[in-house]
């Protein structure tokens, strides 16, 4: 079995507006000194394999087709 995290977050140049709103609410709960917020997503996967080629290569392929949306998205993959 392996352990994989993907990390998927927006493009720079790309407008975050989620991102722009933490910003705003932690200036409002008095946490000075942010000076900007992006925000993304992390999924947590099991794979039942022990090839990490394999799994690489399967966690590719759903982040291209599902995970992530590559035109406005990056995304990256560590296993554990």
């Amino acid at each position: 079995m392996i352990k994989a995290r993907v990390t998927v977050t927006l493009k720079n140049g790309v407008l975050d507006p989620q991102g722009k709103a933490i910003e705003g609410a932690l200036g409002a709960l008095g946490f000075g000194g942010i000076g900007q917020v992006r925000q993304g997503k992390v999924f947590d996967l099991q794979l039942e394999t022990a090839d990490k080629a394999k799994a690489e290569a399967d966690l590719k392929a759903m982040c291209e087709k599902l995970l992530a949306n590559t035109v406005i998205e990056n995304y990256s993959i560590s296993l554990a």
